[in-house]
């Protein structure tokens, strides 16, 4: 029987889907944020921030749909079979029950009802606890049937996000609060490199190596088998999703940059859009913020939370797909009521340690025909990158080694910036495409590795 073929809503479908997978937290906080702090440095520091939150993510999809893999790990072990596992692992607890679905918890309280809680200072937060065991009982029963996450995200949920996003942004083009303030810390003199930075928190990229796996599973689930089909469907879906993501955060960039006066320089993403919302639309502004927020979070939680059991299963054959993802959902809502402020000062050293490994590698899974698969140009390029990203990290983390951090800023190009890993990135995949030539059977290997 041959491959069936897609209709166009169908297709816009899954696109939509994977912008809703992708759109959770992080792209909702992050944006404003950085718009008011680089303030008339805004345009500078949101194509940084767009090459990491759009660009990058879009590529790790194509990556995934065009390379043919099954999952991140077979593309890792080019590498090394004990690499590919520990930093597989190591992404979807990330990018799952650690830190991102956590804080789709988090910041939709923070934002969609924590006004209405104050927290006593220094008190646990019985409001965030119990608003984390609604949630995530939603997101749990949601993500116990994976088949149907194209019908409740791509054709339900995500239309109603999009139209409550479009209602505050296109009044925010329309009547700006204000005009923008002079950028503050690194947006004065590196407003393009901090923005790009900034993508990184968003954890786009690293997910985009697992959301390409819900794509693909989606249009095979619609009856379509031939790769050159599945391969064009997963582009054409994946530009629909860039679109809708470039689009919405040059709107909440925007917002934030002409927020900042009257917000009093908060700097800080949830309230800007709060405040934004109230100034805008009052007591309706935030019913519409609040369900905009929640509809965002819940959507990304239930992709990752899919995406995590269903890899964990893989590993862990004993334990069925229904118990991991309960056990992720119990888990992550446990992690979310440390708060937000905390979650993100903890995930941050990891993403800057592993960021750029995610990075390269997805880089040379497009540029393997150039160098034939040779896997001493993988080996060699991610091995230099990762020593820097390492440093990258604990720099990150505020360890006291500026004796270390000040002879790689000596030496390395763009390391003061945060991009010190791109150079020898470069030179590693030289130097291991030059040993290769001593190794001619890399092509044979490569085709075992896969």
């Amino acid at each position: 029987m041959g491959s069936k073929k897609m209709s166009t809503g169908e297709m816009v479908a899954i696109g939509l889907m994977l912008f809703a997978l992708f759109f959770g937290a992080g792209n909702l906080i992050f944006p404003p944020a950085l718009g008011q702090a680089s303030g008339t440095n805004f345009w500078p520091a949101i194509i940084g921030f767009l090459l990491t939150g759009v660009g990058l993510p879009l590529l790790g999809v194509l990556a995934i749909g065009l390379s043919g893999h099954n999952h991140l790990q077979s593309m890792a072990n080019k590498i090394n079979p004990v690499f590919s596992l520990v930093f597989t692992v190591i992404l979807y607890l990330s990018i799952g029950p650690f830190f991102a679905i956590p804080r789709t918890a988090t910041v939709s309280y923070e934002i969609a009802v924590g006004g209405l809680f104050p927290n006593v200072s220094g008190g646990f937060n019985v409001a965030l606890l119990i608003y984390s065991i609604v949630f995530f009982g939603v997101v749990g029963w949601l993500s116990l049937n994976p088949s149907k996450i194209v019908d409740r995200v791509g054709k339900l949920m995500t239309p109603v996000l999009l139209l409550l996003l479009a209602i505050l942004l296109i009044s925010t083009f329309v009547s700006p609060l204000d005009e923008p303030l002079a950028p503050i810390a690194n947006y004065v003199d590196n407003a393009f490199f901090k923005g790009f930075q900034e993508g990184y928190l968003t954890m786009d990229t690293l997910a985009s190596l697992v959301f390409g796996i819900i794509v693909i599973n989606a249009i095979k689930a619609k009856g379509i088998t031939d790769k050159k089909a599945i391969a064009s469907i997963t582009v054409k879906s994946s530009l629909i999703a860039a679109a809708c993501l470039g689009i919405i955060y040059l709107g909440l960039g925007y917002l934030g940059s002409t927020t900042s006066f009257a917000a009093g320089e908060a700097n800080n993403g949830p309230a800007l859009l709060t405040f934004a919302a109230d100034s805008h639309f009052g007591i309706y502004g935030n019913i519409i913020l609040g369900f905009a927020i929640v509809v965002a979070c819940l959507t990304t939680a239930i992709g990752l939370i899919t995406s995590c059991a269903s890899y964990f299963q893989s590993i862990f054959p004993r334990f069925t797909y229904k118990q991991l993802a309960i056990g992720f959902t119990i888990f992550s809502a446990a992690v979310a009521n440390i708060g937000l402020s905390q979650l993100i000062t903890i995930s941050v050293p990891v993403l800057v340690a592993i960021y750029p490994i995610a990075i390269v590698l997805i880089f040379l899974t497009f540029a393997e025909p150039l160098f034939k698969g040779r896997m001493e140009v993988y080996r060699f390029s991610l091995l230099l990158t990762g020593i820097v990203s390492v440093v990258d990290g604990l720099k990150a983390a505020g360890l006291p080694l500026e004796g270390l951090y000040n002879a790689f800023g000596q030496f390395l190009p763009l390391f003061d910036a945060g991009m010190g890993w791109l150079v020898p990135a470069l030179v590693g995949a030289v130097i291991g495409y030059v040993i290769s030539f001593a190794r001619p059977a890399n092509s044979e290997q490569l085709k075992k590795a896969n």
